[in-house]
């Protein structure tokens, strides 16, 4: 029995086509055909009627975390538990992804599932980030999650068992980045002082201390901390002097470490001919620019362009510069779309108005993160895309990008894979059915 979806309004997902009206016609875990103007099927045929709604391919999502068993972030922290991990999955599944991969970076492909964790639709792959530096810095940073299993792997090992990318080289933890304003220097500050701080004065801090680049550049004085002390009611609990020794310590000892991965995963990418993920935030901005043009070769991928310590005019300066030297500029939902406990969508905005976005993600932002098709309505009622263009960023264009994750899918097209998600006509980021591999997985939002 065929299943049929008509109906609906279809964008394909080559950033071109948009369908007023067509049918999808799918036999076994492929689709067999797509007819423009056809609003029925046959007789024996399954019907799915997407009247009001438009039909999408399946979303891919190629920087994600907290969705397999193994160690956690390049930090190589604990694992989530498996409650988190469904929770998580599940989130995703019903946000519209279909394809996953899961860019911790050193875990391996077995953990992908676990006695613990049901089967899922949700077809999550891992990558592989086993150089000796980010191993090395993730054991400076964290490394509870690591056993000899993950410390012995090597890239070439790890791509044998099917990993499908490099990365994520670098990371919050490890550079600085997101997770230290969210977990790491919250829990330093919170272990000598018993004071609770939000993310967002955790990031005041580490700035006022290092500076947005890590550098010392525009970093405070102490008067300058001891009032940004006082501004937050810890004047007296902190002195400027504790409070650069418990930054630096708890932020600075991976970096060295990590900067150096950065390289040695943009050589193995060169020589693997395989997509990489890079940490791009205004520490490594300078660093992937260099690497690019080193290894011209490397297949390039800037992970969360629009990071929120970029400054929206340094988002976009980097991401000509990557671009211009043939990277790959991914942008993250984070928390920037619509839950903004962190973070803001300015750099999101500026982005994609400027052209500069070709892949879109979630990241992770703590659990936080906001679903890829709340981006892409963004992007599209704001009229900074076109709606094809903005649904191919989630879509063809990462199946262009990383074709050894999602070379089958992406499009909605004969021969293609039948990864396919009807949404609300007038908000896609409402999500109504999800087809995974033909199979019909979520029915009026609900996973089957």
């Amino acid at each position: 029995m065929d299943t049929v979806i008509v109906n609906g309004s279809l964008i394909t997902g080559d950033s071109i086509t948009f369908l007023e009206r067509a049918s999808v016609r799918i036999r076994g875990t492929a689709i067999l055909d797509v007819t423009p103007y056809e609003t029925t099927g046959g007789a024996g045929d399954r019907i799915i009627d997407a009247a009001g709604a438009v039909i999408l391919p399946g979303i891919i999502n190629a920087h994600a975390h907290g969705c397999i068993a193994g160690p956690s972030m390049p930090s190589g922290a604990l694992p989530l538990s498996a409650g988190d991990v469904s929770y998580q999955r599940n989130r995703h599944l019903l946000s519209g992804t279909t394809t996953l991969l899961n860019v911790c970076g050193l875990s391996t492909p077995d953990e992908i599932g676990s006695e613990a964790l049901a089967p899922h639709p949700l077809d999550i792959h891992v990558s592989t980030a086993h150089t000796a530096s980010s191993i090395d810095a993730a054991k400076v940073a964290d490394g509870a999650g690591l056993s000899s299993h993950h410390l012995s792997a090597t890239i070439d090992d790890m791509l044998a068992k099917g990993a499908k990318a490099l990365g994520e080289a670098g990371g919050g933890q490890t550079l600085g980045g997101g997770a230290q304003d969210y977990r790491y220097l919250p829990q330093a500050i919170e272990q000598a002082i018993g004071v609770a701080i939000h993310p967002k004065v955790a990031r005041l801090f580490k700035e006022a201390v290092l500076g947005r680049r890590l550098d010392g550049g525009e970093a405070g004085t102490d008067d300058e901390l001891e009032a940004l002390l006082e501004r937050h009611a810890l004047a007296g609990r902190l002195t400027a002097a504790e409070l650069r020794g418990l930054v630096i310590n708890t932020v600075m000892p991976p970096v060295h470490l990590a900067m150096k991965g950065l390289e040695e995963v943009a050589a193995q990418s060169e020589r693997v001919e395989r997509a990489a993920i890079f940490h791009n935030a205004p520490p490594t901005a300078a660093i992937l620019v260099r690497l690019a043009e080193t290894y011209p070769r490397a297949r390039m991928i800037a992970g969360h362009s629009n990071h929120p310590t970029f400054l929206p005019e340094e988002a976009v300066a980097t991401a000509r510069l990557l671009k211009e030297r043939g990277v790959t500029i991914d942008a993250s939902t984070l928390d920037c779309v619509t839950t903004r406990w962190r973070n803001g969508p300015e750099n999101l905005d500026l982005l994609a108005a400027e052209g500069l976005i070709d892949t879109l993600s979630t990241d992770y932002a703590g659990g936080d993160w906001d679903t890829i098709l709340s981006a892409i309505q963004r992007i599209i009622a704001k009229k900074e895309m076109l709606a094809p263009q903005a649904v191919a960023l989630a879509t063809g264009n990462v199946a262009r990008a990383i074709p050894e994750l999602a070379g089958d899918r992406g499009l909605i097209e004969k021969n293609k894979q039948a990864d396919i998600v009807i949404c609300d006509a007038h908000n896609l980021a409402r999500v109504r059915h999800v087809i995974a591999k033909g199979r019909l997985v979520v029915e009026n939002a609900r996973i089957l």
